[in-house]
């Protein structure tokens, strides 16, 4: 059986969620490096399967690997691998196209079209507070992308990659809002391993689009883009067991000071003034939903153990 949530251990609870959210820009940041020589689709399958058996390892080290066989919503979990894999192959493409640190701002939409999803599909009660709060954050989004609608053959490139990245986040939210109904049914060791599992084989299917052999150091970080994502996805999945959802969520905006880091060191990038400002509107909008969230008592702990903020 699992073992049962705590708030009483929460210094733990924070070490996991920033390891992984380190190794989350870190492995975005080896599928930037290799996006100029393999597809997203490839990518995308080496990231999926070889987080399987860091995934099964772990399951059998806590008991839960016969809960993680059982899936009582087959085409539920098939619907979350639909999303999920569109989320990050369309990530991945964003990547390729825009620097770090602005494919880590606009995905902090997320939580934003979340709420949205909500209220429409799942009936949530949205008040003045949270309503305002979505503005902000649209207003945020609307600020980071504006500048990347442009013309020309390079802005066309950053455009693209801008809309991919604002398409991945909408799709996270659907994947959010899905994950929110399925555990109510399913364990969710059941929901980590067919997520990986279900990814593997639909970026699988890419292949008929034409992959690259890779050479055996490219296929070594192909490996590791998957280990890495494997490790960080059970960071995430077990900071929730020792902290709840609203104390956790807002260490998710840490990620902006290690893409910032990483882009600079690595890339040589550097974000602009005008995407960290509206960065900061879009932080600002989150923050006030999880306050709001916090007050009202909502604990969206046992979904976000589940999401995986790269899928």
């Amino acid at each position: 059986m699992a073992k049962s949530l705590t708030s009483h251990r929460p210094a733990l609870a924070v070490a996991l969620k920033l390891g992984a959210l380190v190794l989350f820009t870190v492995m975005s940041a080896l599928v930037k490096a290799l996006s100029a020589d393999f597809p997203p689709g490839e990518m995308v399958f080496f990231r999926s399967l070889f987080a399987i058996p860091v995934i099964i390892a772990w399951l059998i080290w806590r008991g839960e690997l016969a809960q993680g066989f059982i899936a009582k919503k087959p085409m539920g979990h098939f619907w979350r691998g639909v999303l999920g894999t569109s989320a990050m192959g369309l990530t991945f493409t964003g990547l390729s196209l825009l620097p770090l640190p602005e494919v880590t701002a606009i995905g902090y939409a997320t939580p934003i079209f979340t709420l949205i999803l909500a209220a429409f599909m799942l009936g949530e009660r949205i008040r003045m507070i949270r309503i305002g709060a979505v503005a902000l954050g649209l207003v945020g989004v609307v600020i980071m992308i504006w500048p990347r609608l442009g013309s020309g053959n390079a802005e066309t490139a950053a455009t693209i990659g801008a809309l991919c990245v604002l398409a991945a986040t909408v799709a996270r939210a659907f994947v959010q809002i899905h994950i929110r109904q399925l555990v109510q049914v399913d364990h969710p060791a059941a929901i980590v391993f067919y997520f990986s599992l279900t990814a593997t084989l639909l970026s699988g299917l890419t292949v008929f689009w034409g992959w690259v052999i890779p050479s055996w150091e490219q296929a070594a970080l192909l490996v590791t883009i998957g280990l890495i994502g494997g490790v960080a996805q059970i960071l995430v999945t077990s900071s929730y067991k020792f902290g709840q959802a609203s104390m956790l969520a807002p260490y998710d905006y840490t990620t902006m000071l290690f893409a910032i880091i990483i882009g600079y060191i690595w890339f040589d990038e550097l974000p602009t003034l005008v995407m960290l400002g509206g960065a900061a509107l879009v932080i600002a909008g989150n923050v006030v939903v999880i306050l709001r969230e916090r007050q009202l008592g909502l604990d969206r702990t046992k979904a976000r153990s589940v999401t995986d903020p790269k899928a």
